[in-house]
């Protein structure tokens, strides 16, 4: 592959593409275009958000290779075949990145349908993540992480909840960000009380709940998780069937990460 850079040229720089052996170019996007995708408001602009790493760029061409719009990667790096690539140096990698250390490889994807609009999609599957105000997105991308591990369809954010396509959150989620379907609204409730309505049932954590994991088997199941600081809103708590709460010694650790009690609950929720 020709390495392309920002040098002076007398022909438009342009990226490169490899399709059935036509290569096809169009114009470079500046640099300052890339950093704009750690930000909501050029996220939103854009439609687009950035995905850095070898494991996250191979796990999201796997998933959803069709939301792949193009490949960054450093000089020397190997991308995957059939995208767009746009070549820089490392100096304008790390400029991109967001990550410490960074890999030199990142993809820009585009933006699900729907994450920031409050109707499900049809049909929602069985099992759906209810966060709110879960604002830690290292935390929210671990939990996306594991409602695609223990296979959940979906998971609903509060608004107040750290936005799923943010650096940290995305590195988190670790390429699993496109495996379940998300929504981010201020009307989570109304989305969770309409799945109730449909017959779904609706299982809150909470410190005084029952450790009866028997709610936890039914077959179209809400699990509803609260930040480590407030827990669920008295709202969200009275819309629940039940709360369950994780039995742990209390005299030695008064809670639970919350990224660690979701997986807990998800794993019962599946066995």
């Amino acid at each position: 592959m020709e390495a392309i850079s920002e040098i002076a040229t007398s022909q438009p720089l342009t990226v490169q593409s490899f399709h059935s052996g036509i290569i096809m170019s169009q114009p470079l996007k500046p640099i300052k275009w890339y950093k704009t995708l750690s930000t909501g408001a050029g996220r939103r602009e854009t439609g687009c958000f950035l995905l850095e790493g070898f494991k996250a760029v191979s796990q999201v061409v796997l998933v959803k290779p069709e939301a792949v719009a193009e490949i960054v990667a450093v000089e020397g790096c190997q991308p995957p075949d059939g995208y767009p690539v746009r070549v820089v140096n490392r100096a304008q990698f790390e400029q991109i990145s967001a990550a410490r250390t960074p890999q030199g490889i990142a993809a820009v994807v585009e933006l699900p349908e729907g994450v920031y609009s409050y109707r499900l999609p049809q049909p929602p599957g069985n099992k759906v993540l209810l966060l709110e105000g879960v604002q830690d997105p290292g935390n929210v991308g671990t939990l996306i992480r594991t409602a695609a591990a223990f296979g959940f369809s979906g998971v609903i954010l509060s608004a107040k909840c750290a936005d799923p396509f943010s650096p940290k959150c995305v590195q988190s989620a670790a390429g699993s960000v496109l495996s379940v379907w998300l929504r981010r609204t201020e009307k989570y409730l109304d989305l969770a009380a309409g799945l109730k309505d449909s017959g779904w049932s609706l299982a809150a954590t909470a410190l005084d709940g029952q450790s009866d994991t028997a709610p936890l088997k039914s077959d179209r199941l809400v699990i509803a998780m609260g930040s480590e600081a407030c827990g669920l809103s008295q709202p969200c708590l009275e819309l629940a069937d039940c709360r369950f709460t994780i039995p742990i010694d209390r005299c030695k650790a008064e809670s639970l990460n919350v990224a660690v009690s979701g997986g807990i609950v998800m794993w019962l929720a599946g066995i």
